[in-house]
């Protein structure tokens, strides 16, 4: 099987990988941070728990920009909307 040649027309995504971005999604009573972070690209992002002072630390180091609440959340949830968290509590169909 021959290897298909690259598309000349497709450009690389410009990605800027010294930016990073943090959304706080919950600050717990139990001292923990529930955020989302990310790297270069703010829609693409992992779900991370840490205590306020790692929290702190992490955003220090990694010189964070916060990112708005996620415009992609609607104002009436659906059974599509859900988040890695809510996993432990929902029955999905």
């Amino acid at each position: 099987m021959a290897a298909s040649e690259p598309d000349k027309d497709i450009a690389p995504a410009d990605l800027d990988t010294k930016r990073r971005f943090v959304r706080v999604t919950r600050e717990r009573d139990d001292g923990f941070v529930e955020f989302d972070f990310a790297i270069g690209e703010p829609g693409l992002f992992v779900e991370l728990i840490l205590t306020r002072a790692a929290f702190a630390e992490f955003c220090a180091v990694n010189r964070v920009e916060d990112f708005p609440p996620d415009p992609a959340q609607p104002a009436t949830p659906s059974d599509f909307d859900w988040r890695l968290k809510d996993a432990t509590r929902t029955r999905f169909k």
